[in-house]
């Protein structure tokens, strides 16, 4: 597989007008399609290989919330970078899941290509199935290179997507909440 994403790079480079042999460029096919490989290794892991058992008994039932998650994507249209943030909240119902868990799931699905409309609602949904918590929320901004680096060429421009269940949905405090620790 990787030696066809090597030759697919080697033949972009020779259609735009490059040469592959000069100095620059020699190796450049290999490392582009080994960082491929890199950013799209969420299609090779499942949430059980993530979660790996990282769920735990708890009394906790107040909300929970992860701020400020590293996310990098490549969104599925221009096959370009989005780079932003996201932060999780839930209500947890008898489990906690590991903290470190919540960064993995956000990079599994970062590391497809992706919309992040869809990004926001699989993380969501995702923590929805594990922890069976009372509620989730998921906001993630982003800036997204395919708006900024052609097209319109916007450089300060951002996108929000939030996704909301369970109580997060129904219940006007707790998405009050949610949005008051977030901010701080």
């Amino acid at each position: 597989m990787t030696q066809d994403i090597e030759q697919s790079y080697l033949n972009i480079l020779e259609t735009i007008g490059e040469d592959p042999e000069r100095d620059g460029l020699k190796g450049t096919p290999k490392r582009a399609a080994k960082a491929m490989k890199f950013l799209t290794q969420g299609y090779s892991q499942s949430i059980k290989e993530i979660v790996n058992g990282a769920l735990f008994e708890s009394d906790a039932d107040e909300m929970v919330v992860i701020k400020n998650i590293e996310l990098y994507s490549l969104c599925e249209h221009h096959m370009l970078p989005f780079i932003g943030k996201c932060h999780i909240a839930y209500i947890p119902n008898g489990k906690v899941l590991g903290l470190s868990k919540f960064a993995r799931i956000v990079d599994m699905y970062a590391r497809r290509l992706q919309i992040q409309e869809n990004l926001t609602r699989q993380i969501a949904i995702s923590i929805q199935e594990i922890t069976k918590s009372s509620g989730v929320g998921v906001i993630i901004e982003a800036q997204h290179m395919c708006m900024m680096m052609r097209g319109v060429e916007k450089q300060n421009s951002s996108m929000t997507t939030s996704v909301m269940l369970g109580s997060m949905k129904s219940n006007a405090i707790s998405r009050q909440e949610m949005l008051a620790l977030i901010s701080r």
